[in-house]
């Protein structure tokens, strides 16, 4: 199919894409600490892809104080935290230690709280395009599971109601990058075209948007076409949404901020 050809699915991220990103709370923590920015991604995805933060978006572990034990270690890991120093060297206040500085667990449930925020650009234009029945409409996350009866259970924002489907990475026991969850959501999406009436719905059938770069290449190698979601450029990304599918999805005083 042609980049320019309209599609038949829409699949989002969620984190970054439909609501506030959580890697503005891990941001401003950093800085409030007097940590390095960017220590805290360094040491989840150095820990990859037995890291508490991998184990819990997969569903293998429950969100207890074991894993926080663990989630702590991770953030306070001397071996990384050299290795990080050591790029750094060269820029001002990389000297010290975050390993008496990080509190993981409320840094996760600051993630948390931040990211329950609906995107104010994405989140309206869901809700049009929802509403338009003109797409199918997918999530495809990496999710963690809460415990019961946690309020975070719940859709207060409405934001999972305007899918079709979710595919949760804590729910399936796949994560991206992993090419396996990309293929389940494809055949989500088929299947579900195909309850439409359609023919069905092939990987390039489907624009894929996210705000990680490894996600995005991963979706694009699974066939999906692919849009980069930039961190506080939201604006921008659904302004490429109404060119993709021909829908007005911005209130006329956003557009004038273009």
């Amino acid at each position: 199919m042609a980049e320019n050809k309209r599609p038949i699915g829409l699949l989002f991220d969620i984190g970054g894409v439909c609501v506030v990103s959580p890697f503005q709370a891990i941001l401003d923590y950093e800085i409030s600490q007097n940590i390095p920015p960017g220590w805290v991604n360094f040491s989840i995805s150095r820990t990859s892809p037995n890291g508490a933060w991998h184990k819990i978006e997969r569903g293998e572990i429950k969100m207890d104080a074991e894993f926080f034990a663990a989630f702590n270690r991770d953030l306070r890991h001397p071996t990384l935290w050299k290795q990080f120093h050591e790029q750094l060297q060269q820029k001002k206040g990389a000297s010290g230690s975050p390993s008496t500085k990080v509190d993981a667990e409320w840094l996760f449930w600051e993630m948390m709280r931040v990211s329950r925020t609906p995107d104010p650009y994405m989140f309206p234009a869901l809700k049009r395009l929802k509403a338009s029945g003109k797409f199918l409409m997918g999530a495809l996350s990496n999710t963690v599971k809460f415990p019961d009866g946690h309020a975070y259970n719940t859709d207060e924002t409405g934001v999972r109601s305007q899918f079709d489907f979710f595919v949760s990475s804590a729910h399936t026991g796949l994560r991206k990058p992993d090419a396996r969850i990309y293929e389940a959501a494809i055949r989500e999406m088929d299947g579900l075209a195909k309850k439409r009436g359609l023919p069905g719905a092939e990987a390039s059938d489907i624009v894929f948007f996210d705000d990680i770069g490894e996600n995005l290449k991963a979706g694009k190698r699974s066939g999906l076409r692919t849009v980069k979601v930039t961190l506080g450029k939201t604006l921008d990304t659904v302004k490429e949404l109404e060119r993709i599918t021909g829908l007005q999805l911005l209130e006329s005083e956003d557009k004038a901020r273009l």
